[in-house]
């Protein structure tokens, strides 16, 4: 069996072990919501009250009779009572539910007809004619609503769906703006410049490709603009715009304000019902959210794990010798992320690394295997999502997970400091290179402006910047890209920190370039007494610079050593593959056709 063939058995072996979750579909996820399930079922019992307002109740929801006048609650033929014009509360109130969805449908509908179809044109075409939708939803915009159907209301003649269908144009502007904002995040998509060359029409890639993508923010908004219609019409009714004859919540709570002294519950009913009616449409859409868009767990920082027994003395024991000597300590660190199911995918698993002072650790593997997450842990600048299951990370004796933002910040640039692998993204275009490092050593430590301005010309001058005054004002795009990765190391090494960490910093350069580079950093290191922790995936690099190797598959170490050790002896399958995929000066490729040298003086064609 070959190397890459044992590799593959291994990674098969590990991929069955591990559970596999499945993907749900949102509405899938929503039935093991509770929220949802509470919610939705509200709402569907108010929908199947509204569909029998004709058939639970006794009498009309208009039908006024003089011997019910303010009739209390329970009297025969009046569950609920009646209202001072003698009609029954019940009646009207499930009436008022039909009134209601209505108002919603038709609000919400037609924003969203609006909305959707002009945000799919204006996100997806031209500049020019995105430019005019938004011109013309901008001018939608500015009209005040309520002021403006109160104005139509001659026009409408008091009909609430002519009402709500004027209120779904006003509401469109904020679908449109949706849609046309997630559209211009996935028209440039592979997928979608796939489908066009295929030679599918606009109207289809938007309808089928793109409109599927954006689908999940519109169907939320359109939960809380079904709650906002409803609201609307009800405030309307409230003000008495609109038909007496249509029995409305709105309306109904008017009414019993003026009797609120001495009749309380013909104002409690319809309150209570509305009030339900649209919390349940909010709760409904929050929980849309969270089913559509997946849940989003924030970063858990957590302490070292606590062992029992004899176990604990003994793990106390060697970690307390093994920090004798070391200055940073990783320790069975665990990093993992929400997947769109709402289960969490671990990327790191596991990872112990120990640095000692003065000395340089390459962490090496191939992209995604956890360095970087490994590197981002220790600096505590994981993204929010990212959850740490568990481990510790120790920087001289001192626990760093479970600390604040506040606790974190006097340690970065101080006692640990980062190079990136793209100094052009790490600087600012807006401010020079003088500013911007001016700015972050007066941060790390406490001297005037003068005195920082000193030390980064001093530091420009030694990491090997010709000529330290243009560069110090210079902006980023007037420098080139092996200046700029020497521009970050100054910065990172201007606090004279214990650990620094290198993520592929000389990944982008040129071969010449990243010899400099790794030369600058081998006599910092010696000048200043760093430890550094060096991520990479060229084994060029760290055999150049390093003195021992962590390899780094799938979110796990699977070996650590000298790099003498790794390179002349390497035990682990993987490892032998990686650096069986390096060739030398002296190794011809056997695994293709391989052209037949030509000599001299011929004629290759």
């Amino acid at each position: 069996m070959t190397e890459l063939e044992v590799v593959d058995a291994e990674v098969a072996s590990k991929d069955e072990k591990t559970p596999r979750v499945g993907r749900r579909s949102p509405w899938r996820r929503m039935l093991r919501d509770p929220q949802a399930v509470i919610t939705g079922a509200v709402i569907l019992a108010f929908v199947v009250l509204g569909l029998l307002a004709d058939v639970i109740p006794s009498h009309g929801p208009n039908e006024a009779s003089l011997q019910a006048f303010n009739a209390d609650v329970g009297t025969e033929g009046y569950p609920l009572g009646a209202d001072a014009s003698g009609r029954d509360i019940l009646s009207r109130l499930l009436h008022s539910i039909n009134t209601s969805m209505i108002s919603g449908v038709i609000g919400a509908g037609v924003a969203l007809v609006i909305g959707v179809t002009f945000g799919l044109i204006g996100g997806y075409l031209g500049p020019r004619v995105r430019g005019t939708t938004e011109w013309i939803f901008a001018l939608v915009q500015t009209f005040p609503g309520l002021l403006l159907l109160i104005v139509l209301t001659p026009i409408t003649k008091g009909d609430y769906r002519a009402t709500m269908l004027i209120f779904g144009v006003l509401l469109a502007p904020g679908i449109y703006r949706i849609v046309r904002n997630q559209v211009l995040g996935v028209k440039n998509e592979l997928y979608v410049d796939a489908a066009r060359v295929s030679g599918l029409t606009n109207r289809r890639i938007m309808s089928r490709h793109i409109l599927l993508s954006v689908r999940g923010p519109v169907i939320i908004a359109a939960a809380f603009m079904f709650g906002t219609a409803i609201a609307l019409q009800s405030g309307l009714a409230f003000l008495g715009v609109g038909s007496s004859g249509v029995p409305s919540f709105g309306a109904m709570i008017s009414e019993g304000f003026t009797n609120l002294y001495s009749e309380p519950t013909q104002f409690l009913w319809p309150s209570l019902a509305l009030g339900i009616l649209t919390a349940s449409l909010v709760l409904l859409g929050n929980a849309m959210r969270d089913a559509f868009q997946g849940a989003r767990p924030k970063a858990a920082k957590i302490t070292a794990p606590k062992l029992a027994g004899e176990a604990a003395a003994a793990t106390s024991a060697t970690a307390a010798e093994a920090e004798a000597t070391s200055l940073l300590v990783v320790e069975d660190l665990a990093i993992a992320y929400p997947t769109p199911s709402g289960e969490l995918r671990t990327v790191v698993d596991g990872v112990s690394l120990r640095l000692n002072a003065g000395e340089t650790l390459g962490v090496v593997g191939e992209s995604g295997s956890g360095k970087t997450q490994t590197a981002f842990a220790v600096l505590g600048v994981l993204p929010p999502e990212a959850v740490i299951t568990r481990g510790s990370i120790r920087l001289d004796g001192r626990e760093l997970l479970g600390l604040s933002e506040a606790e974190l910040r006097p340690l970065r640039g101080r006692s640990i400091a980062y190079v990136p692998q793209e100094p052009m993204s790490n600087l600012n275009p807006s401010f020079t290179i003088g500013a911007q490092l001016v700015e972050g050593l007066r941060s790390s430590g406490s001297m005037s402006k003068q005195e920082a301005r000193e030390r980064v010309l001093a530091l420009l001058g030694r990491v090997g910047i010709p000529d330290p005054e243009r560069t110090f004002r210079s902006y980023p795009h007037q420098i080139s890209g092996g200046m700029a990765q020497r521009v970050l190391i100054a910065g990172a090494v201007a606090s004279r920190p214990m650990v620094l960490i290198a993520d592929e910093p000389t990944t982008a350069l040129d071969v010449t370039v990243q010899a400099e580079i790794l030369d600058l950093l081998r006599d910092l290191q010696a000048e200043l007494g760093m430890a550094v922790l060096l991520v990479t995936h060229n084994f060029g690099v760290v055999a150049d610079i390093c003195d021992r190797i962590a390899v780094m598959q799938k979110g796990q170490v699977v070996e650590t050593g000298l790099t003498t050790q790794i390179f002349s002896a390497p035990q682990h399958a993987y490892t032998r593959m990686l650096l069986g995929a390096i060739l030398d000066e002296e190794t011809v490729r056997t695994d293709g056709p391989v052209a037949a040298p030509v000599p001299l003086g011929t004629d290759a064609r």
